[in-house]
C-alpha cells in the first residue's frame, strides 16, 4: 500500500510523542519505565525541533507513523503499534531515501526488529557504540545505505 507523506506541524508534537511512546513500549522492551519518562520531554522539547519531520496519517488525519531526518541521517522512525507491518515504515523510509537523500541511521542494538528492518532496505552495519547518545548503556549500531543495493 502506498501512503501519502505529510509534514508534521509543531501543534502536533504531543500527538507525535504519543505515537513514539506507544511504539517504544511495543518494541523497546529493554528500556525501563524510568528511561521512557526520561526521553519523553527530551523528544517533545528538543529532538522534534532538531529534525525535518514527516508523517503518514490515517483516513481521519491522525498521525500513525513519523520520521525525523537531519543531515541525511534517520534520527527517528516510529510507527503506532496498530499500524506496524502495514508498510507505514517502508513508505516513510523510502521517502527519506528518495526525497531526503538519507544514507545513515543509528539503531538500538537490542531492537533486533529495527536492525532487521533497515538491513532489509539495504543498510549495512559500519560501526557500534556501547552507549547511546545520552550516555545510557544501550548499544547503538551505526548503519549506512549500501549504494549498490538500490
Amino acid at each position: 500500500m502506498k501512503y501519502q507523506i505529510d509534514k508534521v506541524f509543531k501543534k502536533e508534537y504531543k500527538e507525535v510523542v504519543t505515537i513514539w511512546e506507544a511504539s517504544v513500549r511495543a518494541t523497546h522492551h529493554f528500556l525501563s519505565e524510568e528511561d521512557i519518562q526520561y526521553f519523553k520531554p527530551l523528544i517533545l522539547n528538543s529532538y522534534l525541533d532538531a529534525v525535518e519531520l514527516r508523517c503518514i496519517r490515517d483516513t481521519n488525519k491522525k498521525i500513525i507513523g513519523f520520521l525525523g531526518v537531519a543531515d541525511q541521517h534517520v534520527e527517528m522512525l516510529f510507527i503506532h503499534p496498530d499500524f506496524m507491518g502495514k508498510a507505514v515504515g517502508k513508505n516513510l523510509l523510502n521517502f527519506a531515501i528518495e526525497s531526503l537523500k538519507v544514507t545513515k541511521v543509528d539503531v538500538n542494538e537490542q531492537n533486533e526488529q529495527a536492525v532487521g528492518f533497515y538491513t532489509y532496505f539495504g543498510f549495512e552495519t559500519v560501526g557500534r557504540s556501547e552507549l547511546d547518545a545520552t550516555g545510557k548503556p544501550y548499544p547503538i549500531v551505526h548503519m549506512e545505505l549500501n549504494k549498490n543495493f538500490m
